[in-house]
Order: structure tokens, then sequence, then C-alpha cells
């Protein structure tokens, strides 16, 4: 009984794994066309920014983009800078 359970979670836990990956590559091509300025969904080039957010100096941003004529919304967590003298600046 416990092997069929076993057997189960791996099943399981597989599928979350490969749906994480295309979902990630999903998103990575989402950016790439993005950072074109061209909108993932309707493939027209109206993307703007709408918003930028950071945590702090070296800390990740958040970007949100906005296509103009689907109203398609991506947001997207990149790398910030770093700092190399110890303030943002």
């Amino acid at each position: 009984m416990n092997f069929y359970l076993l057997f189960f979670l791996l099943i399981i836990s597989i599928g979350l794994v490969i749906s994480y990956i295309y979902f990630m590559k999903e998103k990575k091509a989402n950016l790439k066309a993005i950072e074109q300025g061209i909108c993932p969904k309707c493939e027209k080039p109206n993307m703007v920014l709408i918003d930028q957010r950071s945590t702090g100096c070296g800390g990740p941003k958040m970007l949100t983009f906005e296509c103009e004529a689907c109203k398609y919304v991506g947001t997207f967590h990149v790398n910030g800078g770093s700092c190399s003298s110890g303030s943002c600046g």
C-alpha cells in the first residue's frame, strides 16, 4: 500500500517540476518580446512600462508592463544592479 502512495507522490512531484519549468520558459519568452517592445499576446509594438518597484540597493526590481492595444499586463521580477561602493547612488 505504501508503494502506491510513494509512486503517486513521485508522479505528482515530477508533474509539478515539469509544469514549473514550462511556466518559466514561457515567462522568459514573454520578457524577451516585451524587451523588444512587442506584446506577447497581440504581437503589436504597444508595450509601456507602467510601474517599477525595487526592494533597495542591489535587490530585485518588479517591473509591470501593459499593452495599450489589448490591455495585457505582465509583471516581471528582474535582478537589479549591485552596490559596489556600498551606497545606492
